[in-house]
C-alpha cells in the first residue's frame, strides 16, 4: 500500500508540475507560445485561458473537493496531453516532450487516486 501511495504521489506532483509549468510558460512568454500555436494551425485567443484553466485543474486535482470535479480535471488533462502529443508529432517536432511523460504520469495518477481514494 505504501509504495501506490508513493508512485500516486510522484506521478500526480510530475503531472502538475508539467501543467503548472506549461500555464507558467503561457502566461510569460506568451507571444512564443501564440507562435507555436500558429505552426499548429491552433486559435491563439486561447492561449491564456488555457492557462488559467490548467492552473484551475492542477488545484482541483490536489484539492480533491468532490469527485466530479476531479473526474473533469483529469478528463481535460487527458485531452490536452493528447491534442498537444499528436499536434508536436504533426508539426514535425516528435513525440517526445512534456506532453509524452504528462501522459505516462497520467494513467498512474489517475487510477491510483482512484484506488486508493475508494
Amino acid at each position: 500500500m505504501r509504495a501506490k501511495q508513493i508512485l500516486y504521489w510522484v506521478c500526480t506532483a510530475v503531472l502538475c508540475g508539467i501543467f503548472t509549468y506549461s500555464a507558467f510558460m503561457y502566461f510569460t512568454k506568451t507571444e512564443m507560445v501564440k507562435g507555436f500555436f500558429e505552426s499548429f494551425n491552433y486559435p491563439t485567443y486561447i492561449v491564456i485561458p488555457l492557462a488559467f484553466v490548467k492552473i484551475f485543474g492542477v488545484v482541483i486535482v490536489l484539492w480533491r473537493p468532490n469527485k466530479w470535479l476531479t473526474e473533469w480535471a483529469y478528463a481535460g488533462f487527458f485531452f490536452d496531453l493528447v491534442l498537444a502529443t499528436a499536434a508536436h508529432h504533426y508539426a514535425g517536432h516528435g513525440i517526445l516532450g512534456f506532453s509524452l511523460y504528462g501522459l505516462l504520469a497520467i494513467f498512474p495518477s489517475y487510477f491510483l487516486g482512484k484506488y486508493l481514494r475508494d
